[in-house]
């Protein structure tokens, strides 16, 4: 197989392609921005003051602020692109907290996506320092305001007694776990929707997060200080939602991108996925290989009459697996935006550790090219038209068999050594574009806990749980609201929270709830920042030292918004 990684001809390549097209937020601007604001009146301001502002002023102008009715007629992804192509990167600011904090103590950690590299997103009883009879005892203990949110995406990283997490303002905070008191706040350019990883590197801890504007960023853990920023992506939509991973002196991360939600103004697609390997010290280039081997390139209109690009898509929305046993990273894509689809769409990619090359893929769903246009009849809507069926859920690895959760609602053991041959297949949801299985199960080695999403469906949401070994199912709990959110475990409790804001734990034996917490109120928060709790989607809760740590209200699919980051623990 030819190795699809980075060259000069590919980047001249993609540079003329993007070149021969209008950008997709000047298409946007000038089709609902620029009457008013090319020929201002009254308190309008003018587009070159526009230009002044930081892009991220200009998003919470239009997500919530004076601009959110001319907003409202942009998806989210509009909007993004809107803000990015107007303003201005705000600067890196490093803040030292206004308090000082006692020092941290604290053993265990959960110091990224999951607390190993198999993404197993499951606490040893030890390092939880919960048993199956406190779960029921947990209490809240203390609250922190996200600030500049109303989207809570980030998840909770707990590492030498912090806890650290990212807002949608840029922030990433870094608090003491056992009080909330912040040590310090770094602001990067852009929306942080990744965890923040922490690893080693030559003996000293750094930490890494990636923003919506397609940047990596290394920070001290101690301090906030920023080490170096790498821009992994130079198309105009990119953005990294997967949260890093470190091995061995390495950082591996995937981008992913806006442009399946950019709209009908647009040429659609030219994003395409990738994974890039850094030397975790500096930030250097190791490698970088594209989920799709060749730039995009204009296409037969389609049957609407329109000019299409492609094969575009196939983005990486979650962590990587690590295999060192194998010296293999295992990464899920996505669909893709634009049509032809490509073979390795909705798949997962067995890439080499030393040089990015494809070691293996395995295909999940075919012929699967999709965006948002389809939900609307527009006419950039590929005449593949669908299904939306990504793997958006990090990869779990338990001896050589491979668990996959998808948006088909299907959950699927591979094996690893038999190059990601199919061992058994579960449905356990209706599936569709908000379906099936959203971010990510968690396993204790038998049983896998299944979150089941199925949005706008009408379908019951909920929790399996499955044997790893043949898949069989062991027990369900159905919920009448979709649980989207990564699931956690700790021996004898797996935690899901659902749209409607309740965080549950339940009897990873039986399915028995044993405890249960409404989030959807405001709270009294430790920093002072105004909070409100509401749904739980993306990252899952992080448990370590007896302790659980949780974000609360992300808004977007009709569940309450917040901005709130949990603490609970036994009194």
């Amino acid at each position: 197989m030819k190795r699809p990684q980075l060259a000069a001809s590919a980047l001249l390549a993609a540079s003329a392609l993007f070149a021969a097209d209008e950008p997709p937020g000047l298409t946007l601007f000038n089709k609902h921005c620029a009457t008013c604001h090319e020929h201002p009146a009254g308190r309008i301001p003018p587009t070159a003051a526009l230009k002044k502002l930081s892009a991220d002023s200009i998003r919470r102008a239009l997500d919530s602020g004076v601009m959110r009715a001319q907003g409202a007629g942009l998806n989210e992804g509009e909007r993004a692109v809107v803000a990015k192509y107007l303003g201005v990167a705000p600067a890196i600011t490093e803040t030292a907290g206004s308090q000082p904090c006692s020092a941290p103590g604290g053993k265990a950690a959960w110091p990224g996506w999951s607390p190993g590299e198999a993404n197993w997103r499951y606490q040893t009883g030890e390092a939880a320092g919960l048993s199956t009879s406190d779960v029921p005892k947990l209490k809240l203990l203390w609250a922190v305001g996200l600030p500049g949110t109303t989207n809570v995406r980030s998840h909770p990283t707990v590492w030498n007694g912090r806890v650290y997490i990212g807002a949608q303002d840029g922030s990433i905070l870094s608090l003491n776990a056992r009080s909330g008191c912040t040590y310090w706040t770094t602001r990067v350019r852009a929306m942080v929707r990744t965890g923040v990883s922490i690893g080693i590197v030559n003996g000293k801890a750094v930490a890494a997060a990636g923003d919506v504007a397609g940047f990596l960023y290394a920070l001290d853990p101690e301090t906030g200080k920023v080490l170096w920023q790498r821009h992994l992506d130079e198309h105009p939509a990119a953005m990294v939602t997967a949260t890093p991973v470190f091995h061995e002196g390495r950082i591996y991360v995937g981008t992913s991108s806006y442009e399946e939600v950019v709209g009908k103004d647009s040429v659609c697609c030219t994003f395409r996925g990738s994974v890039t390997a850094l030397n975790a010290a500096d930030g250097t280039v190791l490698w970088k290989t594209w989920t799709i081997p060749e730039p995009a390139r204009p296409q037969a209109v389609n049957r609407n009459g329109r000019k299409v690009m492609g094969p575009s898509g196939a983005g990486v929305w979650a962590a990587a697996t690590v295999d060192a046993a194998r010296r293999v990273v295992y990464v899920p894509t996505g669909d893709n935006y634009s049509d032809p689809p490509s073979a390795n769409s909705d798949s997962l990619l067995a890439l080499a550790l030393d040089d990015g090359r494809i070691v293996w893929s395995r295909q999940l769903t075919a012929g699967d090219a999709y965006n948002t246009d389809c939900n609307k009849k527009n006419p950039l809507c590929p005449d593949s038209n669908g299904p939306d069926h990504d793997l958006g859920a990090a990869p779990i690895l338990v001896g050589h068999t491979l668990l996959l959760g998808q948006k088909s609602g299907v959950m699927t053991a591979l094996d690893a050594d038999k190059k990601g041959e199919i061992v058994w297949q579960t449905r356990v949801g209706a599936g569709g574009p908000l379906g099936g299985i959203q971010w990510g199960p968690a396993t204790d080695g038998k049983q896998v806990y299944v979150a089941v999403s199925d949005i706008f469906t009408g379908k019951p949401g909920g929790l399996f749980a499955l044997r790893v070994a043949t898949g069989a199912v062991v027990w369900k709990q159905p919920d009448t609201a979709p649980h989207s959110a990564a699931v956690t475990a700790i021996p004898g409790a797996v935690f899901s929270g659902a749209l409607d804001g309740r965080l549950r734990a339940y009897d990873s034996e039986t399915g028995k709830m044993l405890w249960e917490f409404d989030a959807v109120r405001d709270f009294s928060t430790v920093n002072g920042v105004k909070a409100k709790g509401g749904a739980f989607d993306v990252g899952g809760p992080a448990v370590a030292d007896g302790m659980l740590f949780v974000g609360s209200g992300y808004g977007q699919w009709g569940g309450p918004a917040g901005n709130v980051l949990l603490a609970f623990g036994l009194q």
